[in-house]
Parts: C-alpha cells; sequence; structure tokens
C-alpha cells in the first residue's frame, strides 16, 4: 500500500450491508472480508474507528414506528448496533487485528464507555475502535454517531461504505440513466437533496469541513480512497 492520505478515519457501514440472505442477522463471511479490508489499511499505518448500524436487527422508529415509542425504539436500535459491534470485533480478533468496543452508555463487560482520551489512545496504538451504541440519545441515527466520534478525534475523512459505488442523481438501481457525482460541494449536496448523511450528521461535518466520501464496502474502494485516489463520491469544500 502506497503512502495513505488520511492517517486517521471514520468508516460507517450499514448494519444491513452485513445481513445474510433473510435480511436479517449477520453474514459472517461478508463481515470477514470486510474486517480484512480494515485490517489491511490499519497495516500500512491508518487509524480506523468504525461505527457500524443495528438495521439487521432493529431499525429503531422504522420497525417500531406506530407500535411503541420512540425513544425505546432508538434504544433497541442503539442494543442493535452493540451486537454488530461485538460480531465484527470478534472477526477482527479471529484475524489477529486488535479491537476494542467503546459503548456510548455503561454496559459493564460488553463494552468500555467511551471517552475521547481512550478512543484517541487505542487508535494510535493499532486498535480498531468500534463505537457502539449510537449517540447513547434517541432521535439521532448512526450517522450521527459517524459525524460525532469523527469530529471528535479530529479524523481526516468520513467514509461511508456502502452497497453501491457513489453518489447518484438518482437510484441506479431503478433507474439506468442514473448519472454518478465524482466530487461535490457540501451546499451542492445539500441543495440536490441527495440525502448523503441526515441533517444533524451533514451539519457537523460541514461546519467541520471534513470530507465524506462515499464509495463500496468491497473491490478496494475503501482502500483506494485512503490512499486519495479517485473513487465513489467525495463530498468536501470545493
Amino acid at each position: 500500500m502506497e503512502k495513505p492520505t488520511y492517517q486517521r478515519v471514520l468508516l460507517k457501514i450499514s448494519g444491513e450491508a452485513l445481513a445474510g440472505a433473510p435480511g436479517r442477522g449477520i453474514d459472517f463471511a461478508f463481515a470477514r472480508q470486510v474486517c480484512q479490508v480494515v485490517q489491511d489499511c490499519v497495516r500500512h499505518g491508518v487509524q480506523v474507528g468504525l461505527v457500524v448500524g443495528g438495521g439487521n436487527f432493529w431499525r429503531g422508529v422504522k420497525d417500531g414506528g406506530g407500535r411503541m415509542e420512540r425513544a425505546r425504539a432508538d434504544q433497541m436500535g442503539m442494543l442493535a448496533t452493540v451486537i454488530n459491534s461485538l460480531a465484527l470485533q470478534d472477526v477482527l480478533e479471529q484475524l489477529g487485528q486488535p479491537a476494542r468496543v467503546l459503548t456510548s452508555i455503561p454496559m459493564g463487560p460488553v463494552g468500555e464507555i467511551h471517552s475521547q482520551p481512550a478512543a484517541d489512545r487505542y487508535l494510535r496504538e493499532g486498535k480498531v475502535v468500534l463505537f457502539a451504541g449510537g449517540t447513547g440519545n434517541p432521535y439521532f441515527t448512526t450517522d450521527t454517531t459517524a459525524a460525532l466520534r469523527g469530529m471528535e478525534l479530529q479524523c481526516d475523512a468520513i467514509i461511508k461504505a456502502t452497497k453501491v459505488d457513489g453518489i447518484y442523481d438518482k437510484d441506479p438501481a431503478k433507474f439506468p440513466d442514473a448519472v454518478k457525482y465524482d466530487s461535490l460541494s457540501y451546499d451542492e449536496t445539500l441543495s440536490r437533496h441527495l440525502g448523503v448523511m441526515d441533517a444533524a450528521a451533514f451539519a457537523l461535518v460541514r461546519d467541520n469541513n471534513v470530507p465524506i466520501i462515499v464509495c463500496r464496502m468491497l473491490g478496494g474502494d475503501i482502500r483506494r480512497a485512503i490512499l486519495g485516489e479517485q473513487v465513489g463520491t467525495i463530498v468536501h469544500d470545493c
């Protein structure tokens, strides 16, 4: 691997991406592929923090909407992110990559309570840090968690890894003529209503001028993005 452009990154992946064929649970073969990519980046000197969603188990208000109280539904979603974080920690450690789970709420032996100094120290030691439990508050998504932890730890970039190879003007799965953007400004992203992140997360990233790179999880895109190659779509202060 060449010298990375970004020395410290916050990687965000969706819980749905980890799901097996039924759309729920964890596809461990896929999780291993993702963790191998992360391990490769760490071996080449990149410090990696990771936020994973919980949609493969529970999607908060989307699953509980109309049937239960919103805050409690969101708390269930937070717990789902802890399950996924523990699974990814286990896969990383099987590969020989040290990892730590930091939770936003006290959870005893499950994970260490999050603190910025601890997270910073673990990253400097070459450990992958998995930020579990969202922000610890309802009404906030894991996109906001990624933005918040990325700002706290002064990450050079936030990489949002998805099943799609970038940001398009419309859904490429539905429209064959969808056009992919290579680069966008923060203002362009907002004016075109592209929905890269939820509003709270996007505002936090924009206000701190941290680039967002949207790319595929596999196929080498994460590695290439960290190297500074043109891959996926970058949202920044053009």
